[in-house]
């Protein structure tokens, strides 16, 4: 059954983009760590950081176009799910500081010792365990994602309604998490990681790891996605996205359709915050920003939604721009992204993957009709014989 699940998944597209990911999987560590930091081959470690949180936002793109590309569902508060998980490994790489922080407490963060809280919040026990810490990775996105699609979907709200609750929800969050009270660092969020899972978190052969495990995991999330939307229930998902009340005419449960949806997204983008954070080394309520949502909608727009491939390449593509723009004309950044956000809705609305795929089918017909025109020019007329005088 599961080896069926995962030949379904595996067309010629996604089996030559996993080959890809884990190739850069091998590859980028081994270029930091076995050769020399003089050679023209290495790759510095701060590279290979930023190399991973390409990887990681190119996994929140992933999410973001499982639901939108194929259930029609715009989600402006997908850094919600991305922030909570990365949260949930914030907390997991706080409690592994203990007595190594500025104030020396084995128990308490040092933000708490400085806001002299006298014991640890309930949700923080078992934190410092790291299977508890990646079942919460998982578990609290997918929980907000239930509540807050069981409702919306049940209540049938649909199109930019659902867009504005979206970003709500993520705006509500981000006032939450910024008050100091709620026992996760306030404006500063967590930082100053010491280690994971015994390792140096700054350290070059734990950076390279972490690059990995990206790279690992955005192939993983590749091949479910893609397992998810080839399947029935895949042909089910567009039919709602295309039709939705046909297929809820035809019989199908469309609220449960959506919210199964909803929640594996908001799994995968929760995977992508918590492999985001060691990278980055810090997590703030700055990640709730509902601006960060929408840019992650440009780089799925820009790639091609419902393409599953396409918001990879956009996401590393427009990161790999705001990195050069952010440094080099820091003050034209956004109004270079809101340039390309309309250069391709004009001039690209399927993106540039979508556009590819439409020009190869485009040269098939083509090639195709051709080859029936040649088939047809190959009968021999018949010939009549003339009579001798």
């Amino acid at each position: 059954m599961i080896s069926g699940f995962i030949l379904r998944a595996l067309d010629g597209k996604i089996l030559i983009a996993v080959g890809i990911l884990l190739g850069f999987a091998l590859l980028v560590p081994a270029l930091n760590l076995l050769t020399p930091p003089d050679s023209a081959l290495h790759v510095p470690t701060y590279v290979v950081s930023l190399l991973g949180k390409y990887l990681c936002y190119a996994l929140l793109a992933l999410a973001l176009d499982l639901v939108w590309g194929y259930c029609g569902i715009l989600s402006l508060g997908h850094g919600a799910f991305f922030a909570l998980g990365g949260y949930a490994m914030g907390m997991y790489l706080m409690r592994q500081i203990g007595s190594r922080g500025v104030y020396g407490d084995p128990i308490l963060p040092d933000f708490m010792v400085f806001l002299n809280w006298k014991e640890l919040p309930w949700f923080w026990h078992g934190m410092n365990y790291f299977p508890v810490a990646m079942a919460m990775v998982l578990l609290v996105p997918g929980l907000l994602a239930f509540v807050f699609g069981w409702f919306a979907f049940r209540s049938r709200v649909n199109g930019v309604y659902l867009s504005i609750i979206t970003q709500a929800m993520t705006y509500a969050l981000l006032l939450a998490f910024f008050r100091n009270d709620m026992g996760f660092g306030g404006n500063n969020g967590l930082t100053d990681y010491k280690e994971i899972l015994g390792f140096n978190v700054q350290a070059d052969g734990t950076r390279a790891v972490l690059f990995a495990l990206s790279a690992i995991f955005l192939s993983l999330c590749l091949v479910l996605a893609s397992a998810i939307t080839r399947s029935k229930f895949g042909k089910v998902l567009v039919g709602v996205r295309d039709a939705e009340s046909r297929v809820r005419f035809l019989g199908y449960r469309v609220e449960n359709i959506k919210l199964f949806t909803f929640v594996v997204s908001a799994m995968m983008a929760g995977i992508a915050g918590a492999l985001f954070v060691p990278q980055v080394g810090i997590i703030n309520p700055g990640e709730f920003a509902p601006a960060n949502s929408i840019e992650v909608v440009v780089w799925t727009a820009v790639g091609g939604r419902g393409t599953l491939i396409g918001p990879i390449i956009g996401a590393i593509l427009v990161n790999v721009g705001k990195s050069y723009f952010t440094g080099a004309f820091p003050d034209l950044w956004l109004f270079a992204l809101g340039g390309l956000f309309i250069c391709v809705t004009l001039f690209l609305p399927k993106g540039i993957v979508g556009t590819v795929q439409a020009y190869l089918a485009k040269r098939k017909d083509y090639a195709r009709e051709a080859d029936k025109d040649a088939a047809n020019t190959d009968v021999k007329p018949e010939t009549t014989p003339v009579a001798a005088e």
